[in-house]
Formats: C-alpha cells, sequence, structure tokens
C-alpha cells in the first residue's frame, strides 16, 4: 500500500473515532494529541481498527511511532506493503 493510501486510512479512522474533529487541516508532522481531542482509549481504538481491517498487530513497545500521521505512515508502511489499498 502506498503511503498516500495509507494516510487515508488513518484519516478514515480518525473520522470514526473522532467524528466531531476537523480533519482537513491536519498536520502530518504534529503529534495528534496536539491537534485533536483524542485520549488514550481513542489510540487503542485506532490499534484495534487497523488490526480488525489488515490483521496487523502493533505491540505496545511501538505505540511512540504512532504520534502523527507521518511517523504512523513510515511505520506502518512496510507492516501494509502487501496490502490492497482501499480495504
Amino acid at each position: 500500500m502506498a503511503p498516500a493510501d495509507i494516510r487515508h486510512v488513518i484519516l478514515d479512522i480518525l473520522e470514526r473515532i473522532a467524528p466531531d474533529e476537523d480533519l482537513s487541516d491536519l498536520n502530518d508532522g504534529v503529534p495528534f494529541r496536539e491537534q485533536m481531542e483524542l485520549d488514550s482509549m481513542d489510540f487503542l481504538d485506532i490499534v484495534m481498527e487497523l488490526r480488525k481491517q489488515y490483521r496487523i498487530q502493533i505491540p505496545e513497545a511501538d505505540y511512540e511511532h504512532l504520534i502523527s500521521m507521518s511517523s504512523t505512515v513510515n511505520y506502518l508502511q512496510p507492516l501494509l506493503k502487501d496490502a490492497p489499498a482501499g480495504v
């Protein structure tokens, strides 16, 4: 899956988890929690959605790689390299 596709997947998940958030001006380099009202349960929801949709396991030790859009896309790219876009 291409980085742009992964970004779209994350945006879709964020829209479901935080429907009241305006994601149109999300800065990919800034941590999600500095831009959005996300708590630890919301963060776990993101991880669980990725597990459910793509059957990937993200160890708790790797959660630090999911703090911003750019770091999340970089982390997920090798894990989703063979996943079809639009799943």
